[in-house]
C-alpha cells in the first residue's frame, strides 16, 4: 500500500513532518497559553491547541505538502478536519493514559501522544483528503 522507498512518497512524508513540526509548535504554544494563563482545564486547553493546529497543518499541508488544487476547499478541510478529529480521540485517551494511569508529566506525555497520531494523520490524509 505504501512504498516507502518511493521519492515522491517520501518526499510528501517528510514535508508532512516538517508541517507537523510547525503545527506541534502552535499546539503547545495554544495548548500552554491556555492551560497555564488562562487557567482553563488541562484536556479542554489540549483540545483548544489541537483545533488550532489542525487548522493550521490543514492549511500548509495543502499548499505545500500535498499541493492539492481541489476546488471544493470546504469539503477537503472537513475531511482533513474528520480525520484530525480521530486523531484528537486518539490523543486525549494516550495523553490521558499516560497521565492519570502512568503519572507521567503532561508535556511529554502530549509529546508522545502527538508522534503517534501524526503517522495516522498523514496515512489517512495521503488516502482519503489529499487523494
Amino acid at each position: 500500500m505504501f512504498n516507502f522507498f518511493d521519492k515522491v512518497f517520501f518526499l510528501k512524508f517528510i514535508k508532512f513532518g516538517v508541517v507537523g513540526g510547525s503545527g506541534v509548535l502552535v499546539d503547545f504554544g495554544t495548548t500552554y497559553v491556555c492551560k497555564e494563563w488562562l487557567k482553563i482545564p488541562k484536556y479542554i486547553s489540549n483540545a483548544m491547541g489541537f483545533t488550532v493546529a489542525a487548522t493550521w497543518n490543514y492549511i500548509f499541508n495543502r499548499i505545500w505538502t500535498f499541493e492539492s488544487k481541489n476546488p471544493e476547499i470546504a469539503w477537503e478541510f472537513f475531511r482533513f478536519f474528520s480525520v484530525s478529529l480521530v486523531g484528537l480521540g486518539i490523543n486525549t485517551l494516550i495523553l490521558w493514559l499516560l497521565v492519570s494511569k502512568f503519572k507521567m508529566n503532561f508535556y511529554l506525555s502530549k509529546l508522545f501522544a502527538i508522534g503517534v497520531v501524526m503517522i495516522w494523520n498523514f496515512a489517512l490524509n495521503l488516502l482519503v483528503t489529499f487523494r
